[in-house]
């Protein structure tokens, strides 16, 4: 080669060396910074496969030229490409979507960066000479290390990139790699120094083509490198280490059971076919692993039966094509049975091995005697279980000998027809006839569920007779009384012990069934009587009244008697019982009540019922008192939390279902919160929601009776009625007050307390003028004004009360006087806000006062003559809001003040002077804009304004 062309070559392998090292250099920046960004990590991958590709042309143009890169190159390519290598290991422990490519990327560079700064004496192309000095051989020693270990990165690179899905990349440096084997299996090693390194390196090599290939859909590839491991050369084998062989297998292994779970590669294949072709991937993967020593390898044992198991799917689905493999499926499961240690013998998976091997010897079509043995081995080895005997039994049906089995059965049963049965086997049958009958039952197949029941009642069963029998004559009974069959039912009835009370609760629902009402009240009582403690017996007779349909027991014109009856009753039971009792039977009768007023036939009887319902309240209410008088409340704490409860909800739904509403409510709602208060007494755990129950229960009785008084006429509303709302009202809202002290509600629930307090201020207001008491309007309007943050809409509320006053003036129902000072209050308190809304309604309050005025201004002095003081005070607070409204430019607010202003004077003493002077002092204010207004063009500066000479002395 000439010399230009020699030094052509050596820049163009110095440039790319340069660009090899910039690129180093800003990768390590990077991986030093950690970038955990997935725009920073693609961004580092591709600068990564950049190098590999300077790399890999750095490769090419060595080999092109005679002149290889300097010693000092060569070991800053070795090193970096070693730094790369082992960075990629400290990556994968980390997590993210791009780890894996930046570990693939990594491993890549590293491996074209290590294959570039290869010495000379590790060229792939660089073949030992037979006539090389023996001086030499430890020089050769190194080259076959440096192949070793340039095949076993070659390798594992071009996995990691099949795995990635780079198929190209891989099979690029698979190639390399092949080289590198090539020159393995070439160079001599006659003393086996490096047998076990050569060995493992090849098997890797391997293994990475087998996998690749596989991953691409090229099987033919992938078996010819499985051959090449298993067959090819034996000798390799036996050198590698046994966790190399338990690896080897297990990536065999996952190939074969891919070709079972079927991917997406064989989804065109039958499964038979596919099942064929993984028998033998599954047969090589047991070859391999055969020969481990479970002692020595810890996961060799299970590795081994997991083969076994596949092997054994593979042999049954390939069997349409091969039927000899049915044969091979039952050696393997043979093995695969003693592989299996006897504690784990009744595993669930290890018993489906057993259930396997039954189903491919009926494939076979085994004699009965396998068959037989079989089953033994399954019952042996199962728990007995309902489902596990089921199936057993179910498989026995399909035995050609079933009805001969059925005939013995008979004999057997008409033999021992005065057997009695053990203890333990006679409670094992009866179990099994209980469950057959009640899933008759629940299929609504009554006669068949007497049947399974009165089976329990035999002779053979008579070991534990006392305690079953009556049970099962019972459902019996039951499934008579569902069926309407009240005569058998009455005859089994009479077989059950007389002094039970589950027998006297079904001749209780006998009675009622047939509307026998005197029956059905003494079986009651009987069923009380015999139950103990009773609290059961209570649910089971109001339920079964309940779900009879016969409500006489229930209905208003009964519960004197019948109710009554059971109440004297529960009360002459001893004193550790009393009161505890009756509040359980209060409860059931509620629920019964309940039902009655919810059901659509009971229409008519509603009002009635909605009444006795707060009677049952109010009788548990009292005997709720009683219990906290003994001290006793923790006994009944559950039912108290109930009654508050059921009782809330009630009144709650009663607002909106309910005729009369507003009257029936109120009581409700009271013994919902006075049960509440006994119940935060006792109870450990108070949250903020019952608190807010009480907030809500009291707001709404005092509401209740508002809207109730509301409704009826003027002259039904008397003082003592009035008086007894305002007390109510005044009580809510001390009990609100106190709550909100005590700091139980949170600040995001404070606002709603605030709410209700402000309308029960409305309230207030209202009851305050309809009772004539006009000293207690300043103080609500105070006890508004002291809120954290006044509602406006109280505010507005109360105002709006003008109307009343007005409409209430003209029918004399209030004096002038009275008229005037609530005007005041009302105008004070809009023009306090000082809002242009609240100034509009000012005005238009102010003049309607004109407009009374015009019939009530005149001079004498009484309670029909608008006060003087109150005419000096509407006349300067119009005139002083006009000179504020000119002050921040409202001409025609202003304006409309003035004659408010100007109007008033004719009302009052010296009015003419007064009109005079107002008329003066608008003028020339107005004169005083205009000029103002039209020199500047500007705003104008209305700070004049507040001198004393355009001020109005205030009379009061």
């Amino acid at each position: 080669m000439s010399a230009p062309r020699k030094r052509k070559e050596r820049t163009s392998d110095s440039q790319s060396f340069d660009s090899v090292q910039d690129l180093i250099l800003r990768i390590k920046a990077k991986l030093n910074h950690r970038a955990d960004s997935q725009g920073a990590q693609a961004a580092l991958v591709t600068e990564l496969y950049e190098l590999a590709t300077l790399s890999e042309r750095l490769i090419n143009l060595r080999s092109n030229s005679s002149d290889l890169l300097d010693h000092r190159q060569s070991d800053i390519l070795d090193r970096e490409g070693t730094y790369l290598w082992n960075h990629s290991s400290s990556m994968r422990l980390l997590a993210g979507d791009q780890i894996p490519a930046v570990v693939a990327a990594l491993r890549l560079a590293g491996f074209r960066l290590i294959e570039a700064g290869l010495p000379e004496n590790l060229d792939v192309d660089c073949q030992p000479s037979v006539t090389m000095c023996c001086s030499l051989e430890i020089e050769w020693r190194a080259v076959r290390a440096g192949l070793v270990h340039m095949l076993q990165l070659a390798s594992k690179t071009g996995a990691t990139l099949a795995d990635m899905g780079k198929s190209e990349l891989a099979s690029s440096v698979l190639t390399s790699a092949a080289k590198f084997e090539q020159s393995l299996r070439n160079a001599d090693d006659h003393q086996n120094l490096h047998q076990q390194s050569i060995a493992q390196a090849t098997v890797v090599y391997y293994c990475s083509r087998m996998e690749a290939a596989w991953k691409e859909g090229n099987d033919s590839v992938a078996q010819y490198m499985l051959r090449n491991i298993t067959e090819n050369n034996i000798e390799r084998l036996a050198h590698l280490s046994a966790r190399d062989r338990e690896l080897l297998a297990s990536k065999v292994l996952e190939i074969g059971r891919s070709l079972l779970t079927g991917s997406a590669q064989d989804g065109q294949r039958k499964v038979d076919t596919r099942a064929e072709e993984a028998v033998r991937w599954l047969q090589k993967a047991f070859s391999l692993a055969e020969h481990l020593d479970d002692t020595l390898t810890a996961g060799a044992a299970e590795l081994k039966r997991c083969i076994l198991r596949n092997l054994v799917r593979a042999y049954v689905l390939s069997s349409g094509l091969n039927p000899e493999n049915l044969v091979r499926a039952e050696t393997a499961l043979d093995e695969l049975l003693d592989s299996i240690p006897p504690d784990d013998q009744r595993d669930v998976a290890n018993q489906e091995l057993h259930w396997w091997k039954l189903a491919v010897l009926r494939r076979r079509n085994a004699s009965e005697d396998t068959l037989f043995e079989t089953f033994r081995s399954i019952i042996e080895n199962m728990e007995f279980t309902e489902d596990n005997v089921t199936n057993i039994l179910l498989d026995l049906r399909t035995s050609p000998h079933h009805q001969a089995h059925t005939d013995a059965i008979e004999v057997l049963v008409l033999e021992s027809a005065e057997f009695e049965l053990p203890k333990i086997c006679a409670t094992a049958c009866l179990m099994l006839f209980y469950q057959y009958g009640e899933k008759k039952h629940s299929l609504k197949r009554c006669s068949d569920a007497v049947e399974w029941f009165l089976l329990g009642t035999r002779r053979a069963f008579s070991s534990v007779t006392d305690t079953c029998s009556s049970k099962c004559f019972r459902k019996a009974a039951l499934c008579h009384i569902e069926q309407e069959e009240y005569a058998q039912a009455s005859d089994i009835i009479r077989q059950c012990p007389g002094d039970e009370a589950a027998t006297h609760y079904l001749s209780f629902l006998v009675a009622i069934k047939q509307g026998w009402e005197n029956d059905g009240k003494d079986q009651l009582i009987l069923l009380i009587i015999t139950l103990s403690p009773p609290h059961g017996g209570f649910t089971l007779s109001y339920s079964g009244g309940q779900c009879s349909g016969s409500w006489f027991l229930f209905r208003p014109e009964n519960a004197t008697n019948g109710h009554a009856e059971l109440l004297d009753h529960v009360r002459t039971r001893k004193a550790t019982e009393m009161n505890v009792e009756p509040i359980t039977l209060i409860r059931c009768m509620i629920r019964l009540v309940l039902r009655l007023i919810a059901d659509p036939a009971n229409a008519e009887g509603k009002d009635a019922l909605i009444d006795t319902l707060i009677r049952h309240f109010a009788t548990a209410r009292a005997l709720v008192d009683a219990v906290c008088k003994e001290k006793r409340v923790s006994l009944v704490i559950k039912d108290v939390s109930w009654l508050w409860r059921t009782a809330y909800n009630c009144a709650t739904q009663g607002c909106t279902e309910w005729d009369n509403a507003e009257e029936r409510v109120p009581p409700l709602f009271d013994m919902s919160r006075e049960l509440l208060e006994i119940y935060l007494e006792t109870a450990l755990e108070v949250d903020e929601e019952m608190h807010l129950c009480i907030v809500y229960s009291s707001f709404a009785a005092a509401s209740a009776r508002v809207f109730a008084m509301r409704k009826l006429e003027p002259q039904m509303v008397n003082s003592e009625k009035l008086e007894f709302t305002a007390r109510e009202i005044q009580t809510c809202e001390e009990r609100l007050r106190k709550i909100v002290e005590k700091g139980v509600i949170s600040s995001n629930n404070i606002p709603r307390v605030t709410q209700c307090l402000s309308i029960l201020f409305i309230f207030q207001a209202e009851l305050a003028c309809r009772m004539n008491e006009w000293q207690v309007i300043p103080k609500v309007i105070e006890k508004v004004t002291q809120c954290q943050a006044p509602p406006c809409d109280t505010f507005e509320a109360i105002t709006d009360m003008l109307a009343i006053l007005h409409a209430s003036l003209d029918r004399s129902a209030l004096s002038v006087e009275k008229f005037a000072r609530w005007l005041r209050a009302i105008c004070t308190m809009l023009l306090a806000r000082n809002t242009a809304p609240d100034r509009l309604k000012a005005i238009g309050y102010i003049e309607q006062a004109i407009i009374v005025l015009e019939e009530h201004g005149g001079d004498d002095v009484g309670d029909e003559t608008y006060p003087i003081d109150e005419r000096y005070w509407l006349l300067t607070s119009s005139y002083n809001t006009g000179i504020e409204c000119l002050h921040v430019c409202l001409l025609d607010d202003a304006r409309r003040w003035f004659e408010a202003s100007s109007r008033m004077c004719k009302y009052v003493p010296d009015g003419a002077v007064r009109a005079k002077k107002i008329t003066e002092t608008y003028t020339h204010l107005m004169d005083r804009f205009g000029r103002l207004f039209l020199a500047c063009g500007v705003i104008l500066d209305l700070s004049l304004l507040l001198a004393p000479s355009y001020a109005l002395l205030v009379h009061v």
